[in-house]
């Protein structure tokens, strides 16, 4: 069996549910509409699952020309895919401070009663260029609202393997991939350097460390203390869990599951 790619994922919202299509274009952020979105508290910081887990439970659907948001117990939230104004913020993620768009009072409200706590939704545009972490990737890479690079790459085989180690199986969604391969054996995607899929060149740039939000239940919002008690014993470096790689992209194109993986 040869290395594909069998399962792409997408997550308009940062931090929110993803989105698995069979094919998806791929632009100069990465997956199309992918993070895109952000919450943020009333500083412009991020907001993410590490502290309001709820946000595992809002679940984003592209349409036409709206991106439709629904939480439980909530009506639902429609919001233009392409949004227009002249409200540009200062939104920090982590480290970066980059312009974003305000999106309003309406998606604030929503966001803040379903999180229970003061919040806003900025939206990245266009002409903002955040470049991806300059310590690993090529110079010109960008990157959306994801935490420092435009695809985490994980492999089936690596989660079945940490499978069986554990009382309980966990699904993939555990570890929120953009791009999850199969065809090779465990831990495959730690050996890659550079790959190619659709005829569109990948360069795997940084290890991902993992944090709590590996340990949500991602339909619950409940916490454990697995996996990442389990991936310590045998998956961490310099005092941090590792499990899947960051991912650039060297251009755009199309992906399709099913696709080979060349290296």
């Amino acid at each position: 069996m040869t290395l594909h790619l069998a399962s792409i994922v997408l997550y308009p919202i940062k931090s929110a549910a993803g989105i698995a299509p069979a094919t998806w274009e791929v632009d100069h952020f990465g997956l199309h509409h992918d993070r895109r979105w952000m919450v943020v508290d009333p500083h412009g910081n991020l907001i993410t699952q590490r502290t309001h887990p709820r946000l595992a439970q809002v679940r984003a659907t592209l349409q036409q020309s709206t991106l439709r948001v629904e939480a439980p117990g909530r009506q639902p939230l429609e919001l233009p895919l392409t949004p227009l104004g002249s409200t540009i913020v200062q939104a920090t993620v982590w480290h970066d401070i980059c312009d974003a768009l305000w999106l309003g009072p309406g998606p604030a409200q929503w966001f803040s009663e379903v999180l229970g706590s003061p919040c806003g939704l900025v939206y990245m545009p266009d002409k903002t260029v955040r470049p991806a972490d300059p310590t690993y990737a090529p110079g010109g890479a960008r990157v959306s609202f994801a935490d420092g690079f435009p695809f985490l790459l994980a492999s089936e085989e690596s989660l079945a393997d940490l499978n069986r180690r554990l009382a309980e199986p966990l699904p993939m969604n555990r570890f929120r991939p953009n791009l999850v391969i199969a065809g090779g054996e465990p831990y495959i995607e730690d050996a890659l350097d550079r790959f190619e899929i659709d005829g569109l060149g990948f360069r795997v740039v940084k290890p991902c460390d993992r944090c709590v939000v590996t340990t949500t239940n991602q339909e619950t919002t409940e916490r454990g203390v697995e996996p990442l008690r389990t991936l310590a014993t045998y998956r961490k470096v310099g005092g941090l869990v590792m499990f899947g790689q960051n991912v650039v992209h060297l251009g755009t194109g199309r992906l399709s599951v099913g696709a080979p993986l060349l290296v």
